[in-house]
């Protein structure tokens, strides 16, 4: 977390937290969801619109990535300064790219070293890293399946909507939180 961001906690404690004003879709974008936005419906509906403005400028994408954490109740949020901004998740709380050597980083551009392989019912291929859990990029699915093939993976079947719950992770601290 930037200083500059607990900086700004211990001068302003009490700011409440927000909810459903940023996303990260199932291919590591954060998106920025306004009033509109959010009425359209829940970020991870697939309805026009609902995913909001996706966040272009790159030093805002940065800042977001480096100051994204976890509570102990498994939201994943953004500190930005004093505000804690709960996630909506698309997929995971992360997003692995698989490179051709089969090393992996993490949407943030960090790596991560693999633990476990899953796959669930439509195909989708996740990762269990010393940085948690996440969902492989569909780009990089090849690249899951060489390693399995080369024997230095082995996937294990799982069910998406078990996930959440066996992994530790809140997909939408909004809807959690009662729709604020």
């Amino acid at each position: 977390m930037d200083d500059i961001v607990r900086q700004a906690m211990a001068k302003w404690p009490n700011v409440p937290s927000a909810y459903g004003w940023l996303g990260l879709d199932a291919r590591g974008n954060w998106y920025l969801r306004d009033e509109q936005a959010q009425a359209a419906g829940a970020f991870a509906s697939g309805r026009p619109g609902a995913k909001g403005a996706l966040v272009q400028l790159e030093k805002l994408v940065d800042f977001i990535q480096r100051n994204y954490e976890v509570d102990e109740a498994g939201r994943w949020f953004f500190q930005n300064g004093p505000q804690r901004v709960f996630v909506e998740l698309e997929a995971t709380p992360w997003i692995w790219r698989v490179a051709a050597d089969g090393s992996v980083t993490a949407h943030d551009g960090r790596p991560a070293q693999v633990h476990a392989v899953f796959t669930d019912e439509q195909g989708r291929v996740y990762l269990r890293t010393d940085r948690g859990f996440g969902l492989v990029h569909t780009q990089d699915v090849a690249g899951v399946a060489e390693a399995v093939e080369a024997g230095r993976w082995t996937p294990q079947a799982v069910q998406a909507a078990e996930l959440p719950v066996r992994e530790g992770y809140v997909p939408s601290p909004q809807a959690q939180a009662g729709g604020r």
